[in-house]
């Protein structure tokens, strides 16, 4: 490890001080804390963890919104060798039962309320599962369950030099956090993402920032990957800025962009297309944004078109969770139909392959499973062997379940979920390749594909459509379409929605609208 290549959390977080202590690091409402200042924070409670008797390897759990406390809180269980857990307060408590009882972690924080959901309750459930030693309960005054965070942060030592001793017995392959997946498919699973997964690939990613000091609003989930990786920690390894927000509320976005003066700005597909279709958009003052781009779902074309006129340079990301950063990505001047179609170029440092079921590789142009070999990879699930094994080919690729094209300029377009893909009259058909199709229809804003029973194909497509123009009709919309897929590809039937359901990731459901379709 050198200076200039820290490869721990907390390694990064000393080489950010010492490079620029006096920046702005982390923004939130009246709250503003520099570099050093962030440094002490993570300091003071890293002691105080320490003080609580927290182990290396200890897992440490939060259930937040994405506020200051929260990356602090990330930067020193990390600081001193614990494995960092969010918990979404999205979640039900039988969905947060499963976590905790999967993860065991040792102490338990939690915000006491927000919005119009009070979690002491919940917490307090939570904190009786046998691997938790203490409740720290955040906010909301006096509590009738757990200790205040005030007072058990007070407690800590502050005198000694424990944390930078815990610091320096980190090995950058040694686990940071858990990060537990969506869980379309059953019971979500924790993908465990190492020091140098978080530094190497958000150092990375960062370094796609040069030539600006990047100022970005994060308003996801702090147990999302793109919150904790994409947006904080990539902003931490080239000095910038981030401005956090507990919700996401578009005209909120357009406010915080004008007054500090946001310059990469972008996120989901569908929270993008919310901010841009704001009434008074263009009463806000934008021109600070010279970065835009997306990841998670594709973005319509007429979307990319608003965002091209928004800031100097439009972009696509890709990554997993199981990745740890983003992986792909698109380079400057790229043209509006390959970013509606493809998931950006792999990045070089990140070996990638196209691959057959056999795990030959594919010829240009031929559709199969995108797959990563990377130092960045994740070490595994949690107490999950034989998920870990399922997830990665013989000879070590993670499979990412994700189908897609190589073209011969290094772009792949992406066709669909290997998981996702199925069968009719012996064919088989990639949702993605449809729902491609149908968007190009200049009055479809998204479309999503799954497949019904038939009794004679055996499945055909089932196709969930958000139109801009209220005037098209199934007919003229199943025409369209038989004039770019083979008449196996094209969707048998057709509902129009107001919007696509999406997961908390911000990804579609696609499984409630598999049930949403057989249950019709």
């Amino acid at each position: 490890m050198t200076a200039a290549h820290p490869d721990t959390l907390y390694a990064a977080l000393r080489a950010a001080i010492a490079a620029h202590p006096d920046r702005e690091a982390v923004i939130f409402e009246a709250r503003r804390l520099t570099y050093a200042e962030l440094g002490e924070a993570v300091d003071q409670m890293a002691a105080a963890l320490l003080a609580s008797g927290v182990q290396p390897g200890d897992r440490v759990a939060l259930l937040s919104t994405s506020r200051l406390e929260f990356w602090v809180h990330f930067l020193a269980t990390t600081a001193i060798g614990a494995i960092w857990l969010g918990l979404g307060i999205r979640n039900t408590l039988e969905e947060l039962r499963h976590v905790v009882a999967d993860a065991e972690p040792v102490l338990l924080f939690g915000i006491a309320n927000f919005e119009k959901r009070d979690y002491r309750s919940d917490l307090a459930e939570l904190a009786r599962m046998p691997s938790v030693r203490e409740l720290i309960v955040l906010g909301g005054g006096a509590h009738d369950v757990g200790t205040r965070f005030e007072d058990w942060l007070a407690a800590g030592d502050k005198t000694g030099d424990a944390v930078a001793t815990a610091a320096a017995r980190i090995a950058p392959a040694d686990p940071a956090l858990i990060v537990y997946t969506s869980g379309t498919t059953g019971k979500p699973k924790g993908a465990v993402l190492s020091h140098h997964g978080m530094v190497t690939g958000n150092r990375r990613q960062g370094g796609r920032y040069l030539g600006i000091t990047p100022r970005e609003i994060c308003s996801l989930p702090i147990n999302h990957i793109a919150c904790v990786g994409d947006t904080c920690a990539s902003n931490l390894m080239v000095g910038g800025t981030i401005v956090l927000t507990e919700r996401f509320v578009p005209r909120e976005q357009l406010e915080i962009i004008e007054r500090e003066r946001i310059n990469l700005w972008g996120g989901i597909p569908a929270m993008v297309q919310m901010v841009l279709n704001d009434p008074d958009f263009a009463q806000f003052d934008v021109s600070s944004v010279k970065l835009t781009g997306w990841g998670g779902a594709a973005m319509p074309r007429e979307t990319i078109e608003r965002l091209g006129a928004l800031g100097e340079t439009v972009g696509v990301v890709y990554g997993l969770t199981e990745t740890t950063a983003n992986v792909c990505w698109s380079v400057q001047g790229a043209d509006v139909e390959t970013l509606a179609g493809s998931i950006g170029r792999a990045v070089p440092e990140f070996p990638c392959r196209i691959a057959r079921e056999d795990g030959t590789e594919c010829d240009t142009g031929e559709a199969g499973e995108i797959q990563f070999r990377a130092s960045t990879n994740m070490i595994g699930y949690w107490r999950r062997p034989e998920a870990t094994r399922e997830a990665f080919t013989e000879d070590g690729w993670l499979r990412t379940g994700d189908m897609g094209v190589l073209r011969a300029d290094g772009y792949i377009m992406l066709s669909g979920r290997r998981i996702e893909a199925f069968k009719s009259g012996g064919f088989n058909v990639y949702p993605r390749e449809v729902e491609q199709a149908l968007e190009q229809n200049p009055a479809v804003r998204f479309a999503a594909v799954v497949p019904v029973p038939h009794p004679l194909y055996g499945e055909v497509g089932h196709a969930f459509v958000v139109a801009t123009n209220t005037a098209l009709t199934t007919e003229a919309l199943l025409a369209h379409a038989r004039t770019l897929l083979a008449g196996y590809k094209v969707p048998r039937s057709i509902e129009f929605m107001a919007e696509l359901p999406l997961l908390p990731n911000g990804k579609i459901d696609k499984a409630g609208l598999r049930a949403r379709a057989a249950a019709a």
